[in-house]
């Protein structure tokens, strides 16, 4: 653990982001009812179509690297500057990753058949270019798969492949490790090519769309599967197969844009409230839901913020760059901060994918208490908050894995709490989810998941409005309140623990 990290969990130890309060809190929902009343979702939606504008420009894209991006950067600044913020732009290098040629993906025997993309498989993000046929080597697969999340560890040590493996496709379940791992793994062990499959528990069956991040050392051909697949294929540890792929990575540069909302009084003011939402969307399409949703809602918020009175703590607006390139800038932006800025940071919401047409209210699940995995201390308050605050609009909300696939985790790794807020991916609508948000059972949350057609009109309004409300709500809370981060005990009036299916957004910023 290096010093940095040291100094934060003792930070957070101590105070948890806030200095004590000397009287009782006042109600949440009046504390923030002016933002929330100020910030409407047609302002939001103004700024999603100013986002699609740009890509309708530009190729129908504002992928970081691209001039969509430099476009929807030049609009968050204009906005943010006229607002009349002082702002920070950070560049960074990264490595972009392009696919040149549809990857393809066969058994030619025994039984041949042509898998489909998206359906059954796609490419995994910075993956090597090839053309392979070779037997298929099953790489200690956990069949069937056990109850709970990472129970398997397919791939994750060196010794999980048998000299066999040479000369092989590799066959990888997900679980545990990064699947950069279980690939450099694979290829070290002299695998020609490789495909990692869902694990198959409930919310982890899909076409597994993830990536080997801009650092892999990878050059093979990677694809990612269903769990269908996947266990089809382990059923014929003689099965050949074919896999094509064609790529380029080249080194591209992007940047992250921030700005803060000072508060009224330094020197009693608390730490640093900071929001952040990617701007950048795939290269396939515009990305106006995601992730042009989650960022037209935080500069809204900042938009209203600064034309009311200074708040108690000071708040900080993010837009991050090459998310969709695995949280480049976001990890950029905290391995930049010295000890003393890190320090700083009270929490981190994270706003990702908001208007999903066919969502659900995901709330990340910070005390780890529906899915196991907790975030830093404080965490746990936040989830709370949103809980409560659902709770007292008569709004039902699931749960969604806190673990990391979005813009927080940089955070979460140095120690500063986080939490927010998810309205589904590419994962599949439940009856039961029907019954309780509408919409269509067996659909996906968002049929447009990193497509082109990720337009203007792929949005759900009635979802955009309720979870930028709530993140407004939110935001006033932290930005008034000085008493430390933890669970009051009417903030766990809805969803504490319940066993709600996980909808984990999968894509190229998943690398578990």
């Amino acid at each position: 653990m290096d010093r940095f990290t040291r100094v934060l969990l003792a930070g957070v130890a101590m105070t948890l982001a806030f200095a004590p309060a000397a009287t009782a809190a006042p109600d949440p929902n009046k504390v923030s009812q002016k933002l929330r009343d100020d910030v409407t979702v047609g302002a939001i939606r103004a700024h999603q179509q100013a986002l699609q504008n740009i890509a309708t420009m530009n190729n129908g894209t504002r992928a970081s690297g691209t001039p969509g991006y430099e476009a929807s950067v030049a609009y968050v600044i204009r906005r943010l500057e006229r607002a009349g913020y002082r702002l920070q732009r950070q560049e960074f290098q990264f490595k972009t990753f392009e696919e040149l040629a549809p990857a393809t993906f066969q058994r030619v025997s025994p039984d041949p058949r042509t898998f489909t993309d998206p359906a059954e498989f796609t490419i995994m993000g910075y993956s090597g270019s090839g053309d392979v046929t070779a037997g298929l080597t099953p790489v200690d697969l956990v069949l069937p798969p056990g109850a709970a999340a990472n129970s398997s560890t397919s791939g994750c040590e060196a010794a999980d492949f048998p000299a066999s493996t040479a000369g092989t496709i590799a066959l990888l379940q997900r679980g545990t490790c990064p699947f950069a791992t279980k690939v450099e793994n694979a290829q070290a062990a002299g695998a020609i090519g490789a495909v990692v499959f869902n694990e198959g528990q409930a919310g982890r069956t899909d076409t597994l769309a993830g990536t080997l991040s801009e650092d892999t050392t990878t050059t093979i051909p990677v694809l990612g599967a269903s769990f269908a697949v996947g266990n089809e294929l382990a059923a014929q540890p003689d099965a050949a197969v074919r896999i094509t792929t064609s790529t380029r990575i080249e080194t591209n540069t992007s940047s992250n844009v921030t700005a803060e909302l000072a508060p009224r009084n330094a020197a009693k003011a608390g730490k640093v409230v900071l929001l952040g939402a990617h701007l950048d969307s795939v290269l396939e399409g515009p990305g106006i839901n995601d992730n042009g949703s989650g960022t037209a809602a935080i500069l809204e918020i900042a938009e209203e913020m600064a034309e009311d009175r200074a708040p108690r703590n000071p708040v900080r607006f993010a837009f991050w760059g090459a998310e969709e390139s695995g949280l480049v800038g976001s990890t950029r932006y905290v391995e930049a901060l010295s000890e003393e800025e890190g320090a700083r940071i009270g929490l981190n919401l994270n706003f990702d994918m908001l208007g999903s047409p066919n969502f659900v209210r995901f709330v990340y699940d910070g005390d780890g208490s529906a899915f196991g995995t907790a975030g830093p201390p404080g965490s746990d308050d936040i989830e709370h908050t949103f809980q409560a605050y659902f709770a007292s609009q008569g709004l039902a909300i699931d749960p969604t894995a806190f673990d990391g696939r979005s813009d927080y985790k940089p955070f979460i790794d140095v120690g500063i709490p986080a939490g927010g807020l998810f309205s589904g991916a590419e994962g599949v609508k439940t009856a039961e989810q029907q019954a309780r948000y509408g919409g269509v059972t067996g659909e996906a949350y968002d049929r447009c998941y990193h497509q082109a057609c990720d337009t203007f009109s792929n949005v759900s309004i009635r979802g955009l409005r309720q979870l930028s409300d709530a993140a407004a709500h939110a935001t006033a809370v932290y930005a008034a309140r000085l008493e430390p981060l933890g669970a009051p005990p009417a903030a766990q009036a809805q969803g504490e623990g319940a066993a709600a299916k996980a909808a984990t957004k999968l894509g190229d910023n998943d690398q578990r």
